[in-house]
């Protein structure tokens, strides 16, 4: 990002989503009258359009449509197998182009319904913070935790915990010494704000909307529809 311009805009794309159980991942499956991957697309863009676009994609990928991105400036990376994996693919592809100071904000193809509402206060609170943070909405369900025979062990509390959603905005050096070093000492990575967090930095949680919903399984696929139906007549 140079000064107060558009962020940079990672897109991990590569997975497979056998879970969905269909012929083809679910980044490509119809969502109204796009796909998962071009409804995404076009929420992002909807916020940022003069952002420079990193798609990460299998070196694979027979389904994609580049007539589904809507942004003027972007990149197809090769995408690895693990989320964190294509993101520090998609940093190194930015080496030379971005600077330490840049905003980079990473967004699961699998959540089509964030909002440009969100997306907006998201990047104006990262704009005030030294750290870099997420979009993350407090826990309200009761949480179990099982045994080795899958029956409830205790029940934790909630207070104080967060739903971690995306995007999740760091600046470009701090995310990629983050992904470096958890790759060089084998830290778990969930998503960037763990291996942020693996430096000793704490992220800021920046409160969104509960229903940015990521499709993971079929019957998420019909609840999204209902969400955008339902964003599109609020709006």
């Amino acid at each position: 990002m140079r000064g107060d311009e558009s962020p940079w805009l990672i897109v991990p794309a590569a997975g497979r989503g056998t879970r969905m159980g269909s012929d083809r991942p679910k980044q490509y499956l119809p969502l109204g009258a796009r796909t998962v991957m071009g409804q995404t697309l076009a929420r992002l863009h909807s916020a940022w359009p003069e952002a420079t676009l990193m798609l990460c994609l299998d070196a694979d990928d027979d389904w994609f449509d580049e007539t589904a991105v809507p942004f003027a400036r972007w990149q197809r990376v090769s995408g690895g197998e693990a989320r964190w994996q294509s993101v520090r693919a998609a940093l190194h592809a930015l080496d030379g182009q971005a600077d330490d100071e840049d905003w980079v904000l990473v967004h699961d193809v699998a959540r089509p319904c964030v909002t440009a509402a969100d997306l907006a206060r998201l990047l104006a609170a990262l704009r005030r913070d030294r750290v870099g943070g997420l979009l993350a909405t407090p826990v309200t369900d009761t949480l179990k935790r099982q045994d080795d025979t899958q029956r409830v062990a205790a029940t934790p509390s909630r207070e104080g915990l967060w739903r971690a959603m995306t995007p999740q905005g760091f600046r470009f050096g701090v995310l990629r010494r983050a992904l470096e070093h958890a790759c060089s000492y084998g830290v778990a990575v969930t998503d960037e704000a763990s291996a942020v967090e693996a430096l000793g930095l704490s992220p800021l949680l920046v409160a969104g909307r509960s229903d940015n919903i990521k499709i993971t399984h079929p019957e998420d696929l019909r609840f999204a529809a209902m969400i955008l139906e339902s964003q599109r007549d609020a709006s």
